[in-house]
C-alpha cells in the first residue's frame, strides 16, 4: 500500500505540473497564433489520463473518502473541458466556461497535491473505542 500512496503523490504533483503547462500553452495559442491551440488540445488529450490514474490509485490503495472523492471531482472538472469546447458553436457562453473550469481544476490539483503529502505518513491512527474494563 505504500507504494501505491508515493504514487498517488508523484501522479498529483505531475497533474499539477501538467495543468500549468497546458494553460502555458493555451496562452502560445492566444498570443503565438491559432495554428499553436493544436498543441493545447493535444496535450490535453495526453495528460487527462491522469485523472483516470489519480480515481484507480485512490480507489485500489483504499486511500479513503476523500482522496477518492477528490480524484473522482478532478476526472468530472476535467471530462467537462472538452463538453464546453463541444459547445463553442451552439452555446458560445457556456463555452466561456472552458478557462472558469480550468481554474477550478488548477485549485483542485493545487489541494489535491499539497494535501498528499500526508499519504507517505500511513493511514490517520485510529483510536479504539474505550472499553469498559480500559475505564476502571
Amino acid at each position: 500500500m505504500h507504494t501505491v500512496r508515493i504514487a498517488y503523490i508523484g501522479i498529483a504533483w505531475l497533474f499539477l505540473a501538467c495543468v500549468v503547462v497546458q494553460v502555458f500553452l493555451a496562452g502560445l495559442g492566444v498570443f503565438a497564433g491559432g495554428q499553436n491551440f493544436s498543441l493545447h488540445r493535444e496535450f490535453g488529450y495526453v495528460f487527462g489520463w491522469l485523472t483516470l490514474v489519480l480515481l484507480l490509485l485512490a480507489v485500489g490503495g483504499r486511500l479513503g473518502r476523500r482522496w477518492i472523492g477528490l480524484s473522482a471531482l478532478l476526472l468530472v472538472l476535467f471530462a467537462f473541458q472538452s463538453v464546453f469546447v463541444a459547445l463553442r458553436e451552439v452555446m458560445p457562453a457556456v463555452a466561456a466556461l472552458h478557462p472558469v473550469n480550468a481554474l477550478a481544476i488548477f485549485g483542485v490539483a493545487l489541494h489535491v497535491a499539497r494535501r498528499s503529502r500526508v499519504l507517505a505518513d500511513g493511514p490517520p491512527a485510529t483510536v479504539e473505542p474505550a472499553t469498559e474494563a480500559s475505564r476502571a
